[in-house]
């Protein structure tokens, strides 16, 4: 896909390309899990099914004008400019805007805090969406055949899926609550958003103490991988930048240069975007296997 059909800035371009990826991997580990035989109930393969459409609904590719895609770009000088589409966040954010409890490093924190919020719930809702499509088939059926058993399990599971996605996004807004009202607490551990979301899942999961310790070891890591793509997003959205007035001016030698920065970044990019996932992947199915623990 080419940047002028999707309409994608270059970093949300590198995003699809990760989010790809990993999709790509997790169909190649479910079709060894078939040729071993497993999978039978096809629950990996539904699991597979919805996530190839949250990918191609949140980057606008299945037919559907989505009005939230307009605002590709999320690097940008003016926060104002930007909707949160919920009346409880924008109100939230105005708050902490004019409290005068943030400095300026902590309310762009804050911002980044806010826009993922918005992300989580336009996951939830667009898996939500997806859900209800393959329910609305699933009434229709009428005999109680051996095929309906499989499905409501697979129902079942997925709504494990939106349970633990509603949770996270409930406890997200817990947090920018107080956040709001309080302001940052100095020793906070976490700065970025999917590490704070992750550890305040950890600390309701069943982990031992020990067990508890080591995540908060590796979410420092995971944090810092963040940290490092984040870097490279804005480099690659400057890059692209400077790309675009070059070949404004027709100067060969500089736009091959340009041209040869601007790919070696965007590959950068990706790569890191792939390893965050695929680390935010690992990190996510631990903590729910915690929390599945904790309901038995």
């Amino acid at each position: 896909w080419g940047h002028s059909r999707l309409h994608l800035s270059a970093v949300k371009l590198a995003e699809l390309h990760s989010d790809l990826k990993i999709q790509e991997k997790d169909e190649l580990s479910w079709k060894k899990l078939k040729a071993e035989g497993l999978d039978e109930d096809g629950e990996k393969e539904a699991k597979l099914r919805r996530n190839l459409n949250v990918i191609m609904t949140k980057y606008g590719m299945n037919g559907k004008k989505d009005s939230q895609l307009v605002d590709t770009n999320y690097i940008k000088d003016g926060t104002e400019s930007d909707t949160l589409d919920d009346p409880r966040l924008e109100k939230l954010w105005s708050k902490a805007k004019t409290s005068g409890k943030f400095s300026d490093e902590e309310l762009d924190k804050l911002w980044r805090e806010f826009k993922h919020h918005k992300e989580k719930i336009r996951e939830y809702n667009i898996l939500l969406e997806t859900v209800s499509r393959t329910e609305d088939v699933h009434k229709n059926v009428i005999n109680p055949s051996e095929e309906n058993l499989v499905k409501e399990e697979i129902l079942h599971n997925k709504h494990r899926e939106l349970k633990d996605k509603l949770r996270s996004i409930n406890q997200g807004f817990e947090r920018l609550r107080k956040v709001s009202h309080q302001g940052y607490d100095t020793t906070s551990e976490f700065e970025e958003p999917r590490v704070i979301d992750l550890w305040d899942m950890a600390k309701s999961a069943n982990f031992t103490e020990k067990e508890l310790e080591s995540f908060r070891e590796e979410l420092k890591h995971f944090e810092a991988k963040i940290e490092k793509h984040h870097h490279y997003q804005k480099q690659l959205e400057i890059s692209h930048q400077k790309l675009k007035h070059v070949e404004g001016t027709g100067d060969k030698d500089h736009l091959n240069r340009n041209k040869e920065k601007y790919a070696m970044l965007e590959e950068k990019t990706k790569e890191l975007g792939y390893k965050v996932k695929k680390h935010l992947q690992d990190l996510s199915s631990r903590i729910s296997q915690g929390l599945q623990h904790n309901e038995l």
